[in-house]
């Protein structure tokens, strides 16, 4: 084991860092487009450094621009390497500047490589008898090493002391240049000795031992026990000054002269105001709250100091968030104060507090409430810790609360405001006034820019380290639920999530407001929408629990059947979820080709890698169908018994307005939006979706929705004109591509053209095309071209699309969403082009999503006004809404309800719902 003496020298090669972060997952770019992967990379490797070593002196070390004395030397130094990438190079200065804001010594020397500079500090600290630690991945640095040099490689954590270097070369530090001068370096264009590899290299050195003893027995080469040893000698006589140069190039210089010495090398206090600065202008939304948190504050009240304030954006409603003013109401005296503040207030910040974030389970612990920044109450009504304060009755404070909690004209805003309606609706309240949502105003003004969660929008928006749940309350499994929370602690934790909120709001409200689109998008759309989800996630789903007992025991028995026929086809037992092992079987074992590698380099058993070679093989199709059928087991049919709530008898998902970035909802705890329909045992799960007894489950969906909207926003003739004639589009379009009549066309035709569709809505290539269809690639181009050939107005909307994507940096859906395209100007092409293609999609996928909410919203009225009070809309799905209805006025109501979502919006071509009723969701699809 390689020992570091305590507080070594840390000499970082600042250069060495920078490509290998840039070439490093995750490649991050902030929301305006500016790659930040390597300035992530970078600094999370120092961070790891001193962490780990806690060293006094330390020096990051990077190449200077120009040239150096190498070049001089040697006309082609490096002149195979390839310039660098714009997207790196506009990240080195930004991490210069983190560097030394972290109080980091910086050192770039011009005429040297940060090599020489390590090199010469190392020899002066070795002579000081100092112990160093270069942290680097390149190999030539291991010629430093000595009993007080050691290297370590922070991508793997490991060290290289004189012992280690023989054993990973071959040859001790003292030999390492001549082993570098034997083999070359292609990429710094060191010519080396031709035909001498790492192997020849050492056993060469192994041999006779420097390359100066090597010349003063050249005979003896012959006999020495490595494949090619006998025409080595004519080699090192043909190339001698060729060797001699390389041997040069590859000698790191330890005598540069420096201004620095060792002592300039302590390690300075952190500049929190730039650092913070440079994490926000990256947006590196944790490391920011971590320097927030450690910077003073000015006084005992404040929360964020003048380091926050200068982070704080202009025409900001708040310098600071100030808890002095916060108020815990304990008595009626403080409570009819309340009362009257928020009853003469313009808007009023409310919030809840809980004993579970399951909206079926929560039970009320107390309500905040803030009417302007920093003037904010808290309300406890049922802290019940040992030596918790006397509290008011929460019946009675619910009872003289319910007319303004009731009254729409008392303007309302909160940060997820449908978990508030939810608990409230408890207590037989229906929350009235709900104008305003900072998560969902945040979301529509940039759903991509940040997470829209409170603790994110304040940093990014006020600069402000809000207090953490588990600062209050703890982790893991010994964590206190609300009630049991100290009011010193809870109070000022509730007061702030109020006052936070409505000082979100008066930031981010007037740059909405100034967006008549996305003003649009968040008032008729998101807001309405609100109670609408809480009502569908309250009533829930009618689940035959017994019915997905036997189903998991079937799938348990074919589980287990796929699992001996994979054994059998690999000779032994192993573990189906350990990619090692599969990785051992499928491309060792087996020889299958390796269609793509990790991060790390190994061969990938991801799960479409494995889908491909499915096509061909029959193990990796064993493997597939085991793996799909085992999430299906664990995630429906044992998982969702258990999550039926006991009172109800239903299952409860929550649905999410603002997860993704195009508009869609999500589903999650459980997740209803994933079930598989177009396989067997996922149509077998949505038989136990059930209707209770004199109901029936209709469900609606709408038909090839995104297609019609391309039609409409291409304006495309033919496409118009298909739909229009209520043909089938994919016929349509097959008959277009192969030229044959609408009556002519095959099975095979209409899913090629079906693939061509979808494939182009979705910003797939020809080559994608090609391996979905299993044809050659030119082919696949032939049926594009053909395709854009016969609908030449989608090509043209695919084309005007990605110039006005590249031009604005965004794309709208039909009704004003935006979804921002951080990568869009990108240099890296590869991000670029994954841009273009979202910017195709995302105006059909969040237009579609637009309409289906839409549709709630008129169906949800349609159903608060009509006399069939006992319909329900129970779930959303995607482009399909589910709902109970009772038996006798199914037909009624079926025919009222398509035609309200057929009119949800008005498109250039008509919106097609289609209906299916029965006793069970698989019936009624």
């Amino acid at each position: 084991m390689v020992y570091i003496p305590k507080n070594p020298l840390i000499l970082v090669d600042g250069s060495s860092y920078l490509f290998r972060a840039y070439h490093s997952p995750p490649h991050l770019t902030n929301s305006r487009g500016e790659a930040t992967g390597a300035i992530y990379g970078v600094v999370n490797m120092l961070k790891s450094l001193l962490r780990q070593y806690q060293p006094s002196h330390m020096a990051v070390v990077f190449d200077a621009k120009g040239p150096t004395f190498r070049n001089d030397m040697y006309s082609d130094y490096k002149a195979n390497r390839p310039p660098m990438p714009d997207d790196l190079r506009s990240q080195i200065e930004p991490i210069h500047q983190i560097v030394r804001a972290m109080g980091l010594p910086l050192l770039c020397i011009s005429g040297v490589e940060a090599d020489d500079v390590i090199g010469t500090l190392a020899r002066q600290a070795s002579a000081a008898g100092r112990h160093t630690l270069i942290s680097t991945g390149d190999k030539d640095m291991a010629q430093l090493v000595d009993s007080h040099v050691t290297l370590i490689n922070t991508m793997n954590n490991t060290l290289l002391d004189p012992e280690s270097v023989v054993t990973k070369f071959g040859v001790g530090p003292e030999a390492i240049i001549d082993y570098l001068a034997l083999m070359g370096d292609k990429v710094d264009n060191i010519p080396g000795l031709p035909g001498v590899g790492e192997k020849t290299a050492a056993a060469l050195l192994q041999g006779l031992g420097s390359i100066s003893n090597i010349y003063l027995n050249l005979d003896k080469i012959a006999g020495l026990n490595f494949r090619g040893a006998k025409t080595i000698a004519a080699k090192l006589i043909e190339h001698q000054s060729q060797l001699a140069l390389s041997y040069q190039l590859a000698t790191i210089k330890t005598d540069v002269m420096l201004e620095t010495n060792l002592e300039d090398l302590a390690i300075q206090p952190t500049d929190q105001q730039q650092l913070a600065e440079c994490y926000r202008q990256c947006e590196f939304k944790r490391w920011l709250a971590d320097v927030l948190q450690d910077t003073p504050p000015d006084n005992e009240h404040a929360v964020v100091s003048e380091t926050a304030t200068a982070l704080i954006e202009t025409n900001s409603v708040a310098a600071m968030v100030d808890r002095s003013q916060y108020k815990t109401v304990l008595n009626k005296a403080d409570f009819e104060q309340l009362l009257i503040a928020i009853d003469k207030a313009e808007l009023t910040a409310f919030d809840t507090e809980t004993t579970s974030l399951d909206y079926m389970q929560a039970e009320l612990v107390g309500m905040s409430f803030a009417i302007a920044p920093g003037q904010a109450w808290y309300l406890p009504v049922a802290h019940d810790y040992v030596g918790a304060p006397e509290q008011l009755q929460r019946d009675d404070v619910l009872a003289a609360l319910q007319p303004w909690l009731q009254d729409d004209d008392k303007k309302k805003v909160g940060q997820n405001l449908k978990y508030d309606i939810s608990v409230l609706a408890r207590y037989q309240i229906i929350l009235a006034g709900v104008c305003f949502d900072t998560m969902l105003e945040s979301y529509v003004f940039n759903s991509v820019s940040s997470r829209h969660d409170m603790d994110s929008l304040a940093l990014k928006y006020l600069g402000h380290n809000t207090i953490s749940f588990e600062d209050i309350a703890g982790k893991g499994a010994k964590q206190l639920t609300f009630n049991q929370i100290a009011l010193e602690q809870a109070a000022p934790y509730a007061a702030e999530d109020a006052d936070v909120t409505l000082q979100l709001h008066l930031k981010i409200w007037p740059q909405l407001a100034a967006e008549a689109g996305l003003l649009k998008v968040l008032q008729q759309i998101e807001v309405p929408l609100i109670p609408i989800l809480s009502k569908i996630e309250r009533h829930g789903v009618l689940i035959d629990s017994a019915l997905l007992g036997q189903q998991s025991e079937q799938l348990a028995k074919r589980i287990d059947e796929l699992a001996e026929l994979a054994y059998q086809q690999a000779g032994k037992t192993f573990n189906m979820a350990s990619p090692k092992q599969l990785q051992e079987i499928l491309f060792n074992q087996m020889g299958l080709p390796v269609l793509k590698k990790t991060p790390g380099g190994t061969p990938s058993t991801a799960e479409e890698v494995l889908a491909e070679l499915a096509l061909e093989y029959e193990f990796p199709k064993l493997i597939t169908e085991h793996r799909g059928l085992s999430k299906l087991k664990s995630t429906y049919t044992d998982k969702l018994p258990k999550v039926i709530n006991s009172t109800t008898g239903r299952v409860h998902t929550s649905y999410h307005q603002a997860i993704t970035a195009t508009g869609r909802l999500s589903s999650t705890e459980p997740n209803l939006q994933n079930i598989p329909i177009r396989s067997e045992e996922g149509r077998r799960i949505r038989q136990a979706f059930i209707a209770p007894p004199g109901k029936k489950i209709l469900a609606i969906d709408y038909s090839q929705i995104e297609l019609r909207i391309m039609a409409h926003l291409s304006a495309d003739k033919a496409l118009l004109e298909a739909f229009a004639k209520g043909l089938d589009v994919h016929k349509a379009t097959a008959a277009e591509v192969f030229g044959v009549t609408v009556s002519e066309v095959s099975s095979e035709q209409r899913r090629q053209a079906k693939a061509v569709n979808f494939g182009l809505i979705y910003g797939m290539s020809a080559f994608g095309l090609a391996k979905q269809l299993g044809i050659s690639r030119g082919d696949a181009q032939h049926y594009v071209n053909r395709y854009f050939d016969r609908f030449p107005g989608v090509l043209r909307y695919m084309e005007d699309t990605r110039k006005q994507a590249h031009e604005l940096g965004y794309v709208e859906t039909l009704f004003g969403r935006r979804l921002y395209l951080p990568d869009i100007n990108a240099r890296n092409m590869g991000r670029q082009k994954g841009a273009e293609r979202a910017a195709i999609n995302a105006p059909m996928q969040g237009s579609a999503a637009d309409i289906i909410k839409m549709a709630m919203i008129k169906v949800d009225n349609w159903l608060n006004s009509q006399q069939y009070g006992d319909v329900k809309m129970i779930m959303q799905v995607h482009d399909e809404l589910v709902f109970e209805v009772p038996s006798t006025v199914l037909t009624t109501v079926q025919t009222e309800l398509v035609a309200i979502m057929e009119s949800a919006a008005s498109l250039k071509v008509p919106l097609l719902a289609e209906a299916g009723s029965g006793d069970n969701w698989d019936q009624a699809h």
